[in-house]
């Protein structure tokens, strides 16, 4: 299967200042071997988009002690101390945005939207600068869609084509993402013959799946 490659193989076509998506919500959900591999490398000034940037010293974490992460993009960076010193050291750039606006952004991202209005953020320092409007007497602000050059997403078992299925709450935001990067990279446990996922089962299909990378090796 022509899309089956190595952690190593994989963040060799990732770049210096590439942006990134990345799925999971903490460590939950994360591809964390992929990242793992990014840490290994030279690369640096990366923007990254996920829900948060891990613990410290793991996940996302150990990009942003090792200085890897230019900016990032997310809606819950406190549960990381060294991302609140980083800021505050004008190391890493950090963009909020909440959670549920987060989600349907990358959303809209995937199904080439040209962005949505939210009532979300109203009257509060994430809607400076953004276009407001007023719609049936509510005040509504602009939030553009997220796409990224890389997705790097975590799924629990891919089949032959490279069709997804997630595992509980690992599922979040990695669905969404595999939709909104021009490249897609799955971290998976492991990869069964074609046929053996139910289709009522499969949540991404292959078509947005670029390659796939087997935890532990392949």
């Amino acid at each position: 299967m022509g899309k089956v490659i190595s952690s190593e193989e994989a963040v060799k076509m990732i770049k210096n200042g590439t942006r990134i998506m990345v799925g999971g919500f903490g460590l939950v959900g994360c591809p964390l071997e992929l990242v793992d591999a990014l840490a290994k490398s030279s690369v640096k000034e990366l923007e990254i988009i996920s829900n948060n940037l891990g613990e410290p010293g793991r996940g996302l974490g150990v990009l942003v002690r090792q200085k890897q992460v230019k900016k990032a993009i997310g809606s819950y960076f406190t549960s990381n101390p060294e991302v609140v010193q980083a800021y505050q050291e004008k190391e890493l750039d950090v963009e909020l945005i909440p959670q549920g606006t987060m989600s349907e952004a990358i959303r809209a991202g995937g199904a080439g939207l040209g962005g949505f209005y939210t009532p979300v953020s109203v009257g509060t320092k994430i809607a400076e600068k953004r276009e407001e409007r007023m719609l049936n007497g509510k005040k509504y602000v602009l939030q553009e869609p997220i796409k990224a050059d890389f997705a790097l997403i975590k799924a629990k078992k891919a089949d032959q084509l490279g069709n997804l299925i997630y595992s509980k709450s690992a599922r979040n935001f990695n669905p969404m993402m595999a939709t909104a990067a021009d490249t897609v990279i799955a971290e998976v446990d492991e990869i069964v013959e074609t046929g053996q996922l139910s289709p009522e089962e499969i949540i991404t299909p292959h078509l947005y799946v670029d390659y796939i990378v087997v935890k532990g090796g392949n």
